[in-house]
């Protein structure tokens, strides 16, 4: 695609420390946010060759977390193999996990094997009301929601096991910056106890990003202008040595790489010769002060506090 000039400022990566893949759109439900444009319909995954090369990519390269996305990426038939595999070299995995795939037929021992593989858990849970959540994700997607997490808190999950990572991701349903992470989480730890008995880690807050799905809602609202120039008049400098690109490589379902995963969906390859997973087997190969391609976008991750997948910046 054509890439559109922007004045966000050039940036280069550090060390690289995050594999993030995304190992197929398919998903049992069709979010109105969804930056991926993810949904029951979609038919991409990762294939046998490219999910035998994510081991052997950690290991060349020290990557100390696998970050595995979707879709819900527990559809993938090989799931489990590599979770099972990368787990055994003593990387840590992360699952972003939409909640409800937990309670799917068929998948009734997923639960189970995430805790007993002590997989983190990132789950997208917009809002503490049901009227919010479905609104956004579905009808019966909250009811389904607070199930899954009083399943994982029965596995250990979010409580006392510090292995057991549970981290819940908040996003606006309207066109707005998100608000302070830490105010946000105290209120969703009560909210959740007091309602639900629900325990969980930690709150993540991002930004939205206007981009495919979500960007084309704002444009049928006729917000879409004013969204973007509301993130580029909060661009805030500070962020932008914390912003997820600079440690992470994303990964599409045919194995070739990007900056970010919002990059990904944009179809806007990486700089330089560097461009799929088995580019990062080549001996002495290094991603460090590479360019990052950068376009307007990148404003929802520096705008206010910041936000990427790890949640606020500063």
């Amino acid at each position: 695609m054509e890439i559109i000039k922007t004045n966000f400022p050039q940036i280069k990566r550090d060390y690289l420390e995050t594999l993030q893949i995304n190992i197929g759109y398919k998903c049992n439900q069709a979010c109105s946010h969804c930056h991926v444009d993810a949904s029951p319909k979609r038919k991409e995954m990762m294939s046998d060759d490219i999910i035998k090369l994510i081991p052997k990519v950690i290991k060349a390269n020290n990557i100390q977390l696998l970050d595995i996305t979707g879709g819900a990426p527990e559809l993938h038939p090989k799931f489990k193999q590599l979770v099972t595999e990368v787990r055994s070299m003593n990387v840590e995995v992360m699952d972003r996990c939409n909640l409800t795939i937990l309670t799917e037929p068929g998948h009734e021992n997923l639960t189970s094997f995430l805790a007993s593989n002590k997989v983190q858990i990132t789950a997208s849970l917009p809002c503490y009301l049901e009227d919010n959540v479905d609104k956004q994700r579905g009808k019966g997607v909250f009811e389904k929601s607070i199930l899954a997490l009083k399943r994982l808190n029965s596995y250990g999950y979010g409580l006392t096991d510090k292995e057991l990572i549970l981290n819940l991701v908040y996003n606006p349903s309207s066109p707005q910056l998100p608000p302070s992470q830490k105010e946000l989480e105290d209120k969703y730890r009560s909210e959740l106890k007091e309602r639900y008995g629900i325990f969980f880690s930690n709150l993540f807050v991002l930004a939205n990003m206007p981009i495919n799905r979500y960007k084309e809602y704002l444009n049928i609202i006729g917000k879409l202008k004013a969204y973007n120039q509301l993130l580029k008049d909060n661009h805030n400098s500070r962020n932008l040595k914390s912003v997820m690109c600079k440690s992470t490589i994303s990964v599409d379902w045919e194995g070739y790489l990007y900056d970010c995963d919002f990059n990904q969906q944009l179809g806007m390859r990486r700089i330089g010769d560097i461009q799929h997973l088995n580019d990062l087997l080549i001996p002495l190969i290094s991603l460090e002060n590479n360019p990052i391609s950068i376009g307007n976008h990148c404003f929802g991750c520096t705008a206010g506090s910041g936000s990427s997948c790890g949640g606020e910046l500063s």
